[in-house]
């Protein structure tokens, strides 16, 4: 059973419903012990509100939101006011300079920002827009690294123009039509197929670049670890017909 919404056996605590006059969405449910003075309901409620104990009123309604009085004492104890469960304890903040005032705890756009104009802000070398430009470069730089301009040449020894290809994935069939470097590709080397189907991309111009000439989505462009050369002629497109 949660005790902090049910008053136990025993207890003689009262649970009020809390608003305040300036925070419209503040309202919290607090026990609070007859026994104590108003000054310390006031002292309780200063650390959930803000307002100072010197600057708070507290009006006490009854749950049909009749008022049933003011807590004008300090020094009496809340019980003398008779509160019950559900009863609404509401908070006047008489401090017209309070920090509760004009909205500015709940209102963010009251709150003037900060702001920074383009051009100081591209002078700044502390700023996130700095900080993802080194990232991007120590990036592409490292990935430039791992790649180096003889990547894959060992595996061109045996690839030569004209051969027949199969190239995977897809098991498609071809001839070799290019074996070198593609620098619109990125470093290292490359494949260059003409397909036997328009199973291509390209006619062999790839990214502006002519690497070689053949018809129009019939060309691709692999890394040398994709073809297999040796005896691949081209599929007859019957061979799978029943008879």
């Amino acid at each position: 059973m949660a005790t902090s919404r049910l008053q136990m056996e025993g207890d003689d605590s009262v649970l009020l419903h809390v608003t305040h006059s300036n925070l419209k969405s503040f309202a919290a449910d607090v026990r609070f012990s007859p026994q104590m003075n108003v000054e310390a309901v006031k002292e309780k409620l200063w650390k959930k509100c803000g307002t100072s104990v010197s600057a708070m009123a507290l009006e006490l309604y009854d749950e049909s939101g009749s008022k049933v009085a003011l807590l004008s004492d300090d020094t009496r104890p809340l019980g003398f006011y008779s509160p019950f469960d559900g009863f609404r304890l509401h908070i006047v903040d008489l401090d017209p300079s309070s920090v509760t005032t004009g909205g500015w705890l709940e209102d963010t756009s009251l709150v003037e920002k900060y702001t920074i104009s383009e051009e100081d802000y591209a002078k700044r070398t502390d700023s996130f827009r700095k900080f993802k430009e080194k990232r991007v470069s120590q990036n592409h730089v490292a990935s430039e690294a791992k790649t180096k301009e003889d990547f894959m040449e060992d595996l061109c020894a045996n690839i030569k123009v004209g051969d027949r290809c199969e190239v995977e994935p897809g098991e498609k069939r071809g001839v070799v039509k290019y074996v070198g470097r593609a620098e619109s590709l990125g470093p290292g080397y490359w494949v260059g197929i003409q397909y036997d189907e328009p199973l291509g991309k390209h006619d062999g111009m790839v990214k502006g670049t002519r690497l070689f000439e053949c018809p129009q989505l019939h060309g691709g462009v692999v890394r040398p670890d994709k073809v297999k050369v040796g005896d691949y002629p081209e599929r007859d497109p019957f061979e799978d017909d029943e008879i």
